[in-house]
């Protein structure tokens, strides 16, 4: 284990945005994590998984501790179902074609999503009518006060909307070191009625699709609007969607008449964010080295170069032209450092 001084975050994370670490250390072993978890040097500390869901304003004056915790395995199964573990350091979308390759159903429709497995747990992450809630056991985590690893099961991770307690009461305080999926091994749920998936398989003649049929649907619908953070540096979602009042959606109706909802009550519906980006006239948008994708009104991208802090101002002026036209207040997905 080696701490290097003085290196760009660059590589690390999925916006591109080049701050620099005072200290960095890259851990493949959980012994080697409680070792420089329990340095008392440095007291400032981050934990840097797959860097997706995160934007890097300003340098880090502390110690950055990148997960790189790799593995997967079968911890159990039975005629019906399997449990598998996988660690932190995996790459999520490497993990979902890996169960997909051994018939294990439940994540296909998480396909694409960028960062690693250790993350997914803290925002719940979901697409096209799953989210990982939805297929998610138990997980390990690692206090930073002690060496002690904890199992948080569904229950105790109190999971909602692109949230769980590692972004609440938990947030800062653990490293989840591994995570546990209960998946099908066959009779597989197919989630289809979400989104372009069904148009999808119909331009494709699939009529009866496997869980391979719809990953490579989901991947083929988000490649077609979302950018690859390879070329274009970008952290996916940048907002959630908002939930309002049925009442406030009715109001909203009389001036916007195309304005797309989903119920989520008999008393609340969620608004699509995008939609709101794109009618406040910032899809597409470009504002030198950065802006708002052309296809995708969700998506922030940085063009080269830009700052973190350009990327948060822009963030700031759509939230606030939202809640002007709209009356609703969008929240940021990411996380702001």
């Amino acid at each position: 284990m080696q701490i290097k001084q003085n290196i760009s975050l660059k590589p690390y994370n999925t916006f591109g945005i080049d701050v620099i670490a005072k200290h960095f250390v890259s851990v493949d072993t959980i012994e080697a994590l409680n070792e420089v978890i329990s340095l008392q040097n440095y007291p400032n500390k981050l934990i840097l998984g797959g860097g997706s869901n995160m934007l890097l304003t300003k340098n880090f004056d502390g110690l950055v501790i990148h997960i790189n915790l790799k593995g997967i395995e079968v911890l159990s199964e039975d005629d019906n179902f399997v449990t598998v573990r996988a660690q932190a350091g995996e790459n999520w979308h490497e993990f979902v074609l890996w169960c997909i390759n051994n018939d294990f159903g439940g994540v296909e429709n998480l396909s694409l999503i960028p960062g690693n497995v250790g993350t997914a747990p803290i925002q719940n992450i979901g697409a096209y009518g799953v989210e990982l809630k939805d297929v998610f056991e138990s997980c390990e985590a690692i206090p930073l006060e002690s060496k002690t690893i904890k199992t948080f099961t569904k229950t105790d991770c109190n999971f909602g909307y692109r949230n769980s307690i590692f972004k609440q009461d938990a947030k800062g305080k653990f490293i989840i070191t591994s995570v546990d999926f209960r998946l099908t091994k066959h009779s597989h749920k197919r989630h289809v009625n979400y989104g372009t998936i069904i148009s999808e398989l119909e331009n494709q003649g699939i009529k009866n699709p496997t869980i391979k049929d719809i990953s490579k649907a989901v991947i083929a619908i988000r490649e077609s609007k979302l950018p690859n953070p390879k070329e274009i540096g970008n952290s996916g979602s940048f907002f959630k969607n908002p939930v309002i009042s049925k009442s406030h959606f009715d109001s909203l109706l009389k001036n916007f008449s195309d304005i797309p909802s989903y119920p989520v009550s008999d008393n609340e519906v969620k608004v699509p964010a995008g939609w709101l980006i794109e009618k406040a006239g910032f899809k597409g948008k470009r504002f030198g080295n950065y802006g708002v994708h052309k296809k995708q009104a969700l998506v922030l991208v940085n063009y080269g170069e830009a700052k973190g802090s350009d990327i948060l101002d822009l963030s700031k002026l759509i939230q606030k032209t939202v809640e002007r036209l709209f009356g609703i207040a969008i929240e940021a997905e990411v996380n702001i450092l």
